[in-house]
């Protein structure tokens, strides 16, 4: 399977990683607007500064899009109207209609439409999920992705660019959290939210409290102003019992679970290509992402409306009688 890579920034490294273990997917196109993240790349594959030129030249049996946030939508878009499979790296986009948009075209061209979520394949979660119980017997979950984003973001600081990001915590770890979530219960509805943002407008703490078809309900806490990382899953049980998983326990060193992890998103979204079918997680954590924040929208008007009241009833406290 010849796969392309749009998208040279600092989550490319894992899957050039594992598109270099020799298993089934090997590279052959890279994109970049960059000279220089191209320039390792030279003599080796083919090299492309737009990527409207590497879909023009064919050749491709998938492509793996890592573009900033505010760029999947067109990437996509233009992917899969060329009957190309695509691997996007989570959010889907940062516009819930957009991100119908892609799904829609990816049922009408019958392509590949995968939404890249890491954390899934994480050898500490794959664990835990082995050893629960049905859904049914599951009574809570928390899950909690706590990071400091600059450590992270490397050279790629559109992460804290609102606007390219789509937002901030939510928008970007929102989806990873919001779809362990799903895959413990499945369906979830968002109950009430919290969200706090820096004076950028970068949302950089969050809780999400949510509530499953079966009953269970749900935590997501998201920090990007943590000291150190901590990624982990708490699951209490109907009977009392409580799991747990700590996704970066026995991998030390920073990202160090994540080479094992994006190897885990290649084989899937080789699977996914040789079985076909829709892949609507991406579309249901944007669902998600995009009622937390019309839900922080609603609260914040509400709140503007109650201290208008305020100040009017103090005005009208003070003004002489008619």
């Amino acid at each position: 399977m010849r796969v392309g890579i749009i998208g040279l920034g600092v989550i490319s490294r894992f899957y050039l990683a594992a598109l270099g273990d020799n298993g089934p997917l090997r590279l052959a196109a890279v994109c970049d607007r960059r000279r220089a993240a191209l320039a390792p790349f030279r003599g080796e594959v083919r090299c492309y500064a737009d990527h409207r030129d590497l879909i023009a030249d064919g050749g491709l049996d998938g492509v793996v899009v890592t573009v900033p946030n505010d760029a999947h939508a067109a990437v996509c878009r233009d992917l899969l109207d060329a009957g190309i499979p695509v691997c996007v790296e989570k959010p889907l986009a940062i516009d819930l209609a957009d991100g119908r948009e892609l799904v829609a075209l990816a049922q009408a061209r019958g392509t590949v439409l995968f939404t890249s979520f890491h954390r899934r394949y994480n050898a500490r979660v794959r664990d835990l999920l082995l050893g629960l119980p049905p859904r049914w017997a599951i009574d809570s979950v928390r899950v909690r992705y706590l990071e400091r984003i600059e450590e992270h973001a490397g050279l790629d600081q559109w992460y804290l660019d609102p606007a390219r990001c789509g937002g901030g915590c939510v928008a970007d770890n929102g989806p990873n959290a919001l779809d362990l979530v799903r895959m413990l219960l499945g369906p979830v509805e968002l109950t009430d939210v919290d969200i706090r943002r820096d004076e950028l407008g970068v949302d950089r703490w969050a809780r999400l409290l949510l509530s499953a078809e079966c009953g269970a309900t749900a935590e997501v806490e998201l920090d990007w102003s943590h000291p150190g990382e901590t990624k982990d899953i708490e699951v209490r049980l109907a009977d009392g019992g409580v799991r747990h998983a700590d996704m970066l326990a026995g991998f030390a060193g920073f990202k160090q679970s994540l080479w094992h992890e994006y190897a885990g998103v290649l084989r899937a979204f080789a699977l996914a290509v040789h079985d076909g079918g829709p892949d609507t997680a991406g579309l249901a954590a944007l669902e998600l992402v995009d009622a937390a924040y019309r839900a922080e929208g609603a609260r914040s008007d509400r709140g503007r409306r109650e201290a208008d009241g305020v100040r009017h009833v103090g005005e009208g406290a003070g003004a002489p009688p008619g």
